[in-house]
């Protein structure tokens, strides 16, 4: 029986790393895995999923009018898929997590999302909201904050490398904008001098 896998973290806890290798494993069975990155996210190049370690696959893109159950399950009907990996599943909405449902209690495919659970502010992202909220399976990757502790928020940092406190949910980019914290150094940059 599938099931719905969220795995969870701040940034630089692997979960590219994670999903690529996981999406190998499928490879060397012989068994067939569709990958998903939001398309908003290029860091990499258009249609890749790529790790900072050197891994990189390539990759359907969605974006927030995209019908993932629809595409699945037009991929499905061409040739079987074993499981499908989604990479950056907090950029999904609310109906993509819902589609992704279906897709492993109607199709019987595994599917396994990789995601951020909160912003820079300490909100959850709509997708993480709903994952957190539907799926079968809960992991969180840890990574550390730069005092040791298990870091589990992120702080977006502007030009002058300072926190910011407001701004668009999302904004793209990697360790020159962002970095992972725990909630107490998190709490001192974000809430306390709001």
């Amino acid at each position: 029986m599938a099931q719905l896998y969220f795995y969870y973290s701040a940034m630089n806890a692997g979960k590219s790393t994670s999903l690529l290798q996981s999406a190998y494993n499928y490879k060397e069975r012989g068994m067939r895995a569709a990958i998903f990155t939001a398309a908003l996210d290029d860091r990499f190049g258009i249609g890749k999923v790529a790790s900072r370690i050197g891994l990189e696959a390539s990759a359907h893109l969605f974006n927030s009018t995209s019908d993932l159950q629809e595409q699945i399950s037009t991929l499905h009907s061409d040739k079987k898929l074993d499981c499908v990996f989604i990479d950056e599943a907090q950029f999904l909405n609310k109906q993509q997590v819902q589609q992704l449902v279906s897709v492993v209690d109607d199709l019987d495919i595994p599917v396994l999302a990789y995601g951020l659970r909160t912003d820079f502010v300490g909100e959850t992202f709509e997708g993480s909201r709903y994952l957190m909220a539907w799926a079968d399976k809960l992991i969180e990757l840890k990574t550390i904050c730069h005092c040791g502790r298990k870091a589990t928020f992120v702080v977006r940092l502007d030009e002058h490398g300072c926190a910011a406190k407001e701004g668009a949910q999302v904004e793209v980019g990697g360790n020159d904008r962002y970095e992972s914290m725990c909630r107490k150094h998190f709490k001192a940059l974000v809430w306390d001098q709001a």
